[in-house]
């Protein structure tokens, strides 16, 4: 059994592992506020855009635009959105997990990454899967001009023909406790099912319109997923340190207890010594 003095020194390294989980736990709660809010709030847009959009295709038939051409499938690309930094559970391995099924799918096509955050990147890196293009550092906050970027990147590769579909593979956020692996077709762009209602005047000239708003489409769709995988990420976090809060506090309670046995032990040790020197004088 370990000394009374190797198990105190234990305890105390797990309570000061315990106290910055503890803390990572309340940054990650505060950031997630701030998440949830942005993600709450961007929806509505993203769901008009992409209504008006339908509306817009579905009424005019002879509408042509790069972004709404499909070709022969040749090579497909996964936007794969994961984050910079570990110590939020599952939420990274279930992503890898998706894309690595996806592109295991894809046996007749050639298929590629765009990869959003480093450890989607250090993953498929190291299974020799192309990184055809790839985005670090966007922080604890996304904003509208990170998706751009990677919007033009992404309407680039479609455009040059150096891919013929893109997906987009995100986390969405469900609830603190929740959150989905997704995967969504962006490009081509494809009508929505349901049936538009009524005939449009449209000001100015469908094609400019379309000029405008499919790119649009593709950012909006690209910022929405950062937002959800993030407060996906903060959700996955804030659970992980509660619940390595938790096993600290476990953890300490059977150190406590082994350690009270060792000394409980050392004293009976040294009780019977004494009783036993004493009967060896008489």
């Amino acid at each position: 059994m370990a000394g009374v003095r190797d198990i105190r020194r234990r305890i105390r390294s797990v309570a000061n592992m315990q106290q910055i989980t503890k803390a990572m736990k309340m940054v990650a709660a505060a950031k997630l506020r701030k998440s949830q809010e942005k993600v709450i709030a961007s929806r509505p847009y993203a769901k008009q855009l992409q209504s008006v959009l339908a509306r817009l295709v579905q009424n005019q038939a002879e509408a042509r635009h790069p972004l709404l051409e499909k070709r022969p499938v040749e090579k497909v690309g996964y936007i794969l959105v994961t984050s910079d930094r570990g110590l939020c559970g599952g939420f990274n391995t279930n992503l890898n997990r998706m894309t690595r099924s996806l592109l295991d799918e894809k046996t007749d096509v050639q298929a590629g990454l765009v990869a959003v955050g480093r450890k989607g990147i250090d993953f498929f890196t190291r299974r020799n899967i192309e990184i055809i293009t790839q985005f670090t550092g966007l922080g604890d906050s996304p904003n509208y001009s990170q998706a751009k970027g990677i919007a033009k990147d992404v309407i680039g590769l479609y455009t040059r023909g150096e891919l013929d579909e893109v997906y987009l593979v995100y986390s969405k956020f469900i609830s603190v406790l929740s959150q989905e692996p997704t995967a969504i077709k962006l490009l081509p762009i494809e009508p929505s099912a349901e049936k538009a209602s009524g005939s449009y005047i449209f000001e100015p000239e469908p094609q400019q319109m379309l000029d405008k708003l499919l790119p649009s489409y593709v950012e909006s769709q690209i910022f929405s997923a950062l937002l959800e995988s993030k407060a996906s990420e903060m959700g996955a976090k804030m659970t992980a340190m509660d619940s390595a809060t938790e096993n600290a506090k476990e953890m300490i309670g059977k150190l406590t207890l082994m350690m009270n046995r060792a000394r409980q032990a050392a004293i009976t040790k040294e009780i019977s010594e004494i009783v036993g020197g004493a009967a060896a004088l008489e």
